[in-house]
């Protein structure tokens, strides 16, 4: 399936908002959040999260159609790539292992930057990357 390139990027976008105001608070609740969304996004598709629609229905009639689609699948592996480093942050947080839960929730929000300030997904290329060596 193809999806708007457009669409990840505002999902990160948001995502990179969401892990700030956590690493600033330390709201376990609002990672929790978070993580279930990632989890959303990484079984049903980006396409189908939250973000997806919001995207689909209140951004893109407002800026046209896409430029570019892209492949569903890295950005489907990189939700799933984001739930394992909230999970781990809940896990730090949760255990009252401080640094944990910071050090994994400014992972994903780097990665969430990356993505939206430079169209670079981490973990698309991880997908890449791990589809060329199990191909080759």
């Amino acid at each position: 399936m193809e999806i708007d390139v457009r669409g990840p990027r505002f999902g990160a976008a948001v995502t990179t908002v969401v892990l700030a105001v956590v690493l600033v608070t330390g709201s376990v609740w609002l990672l929790a959040a978070q993580a279930v969304l990632f989890a959303l996004g990484a079984a049903a598709g980006v396409q189908k999260s939250p973000y997806g629609w919001v995207f689909r229905t209140l951004v893109r009639p407002r800026i046209g159609p896409p430029p570019a689609t892209e492949d569903a699948a890295p950005p489907r592996f990189a939700q799933a790539v984001g739930l394992v480093f909230s999970l781990i942050g809940l896990i730090g947080y949760g255990a009252g292992v401080q640094w944990l839960g910071l050090a994994a929730t400014a992972c994903a929000l780097a990665a969430a930057f990356l993505n939206a300030a430079f169209a670079y997904c981490l973990g698309c290329e991880l997908y890449l990357l791990l589809k060329r060596v199990t191909t080759a």
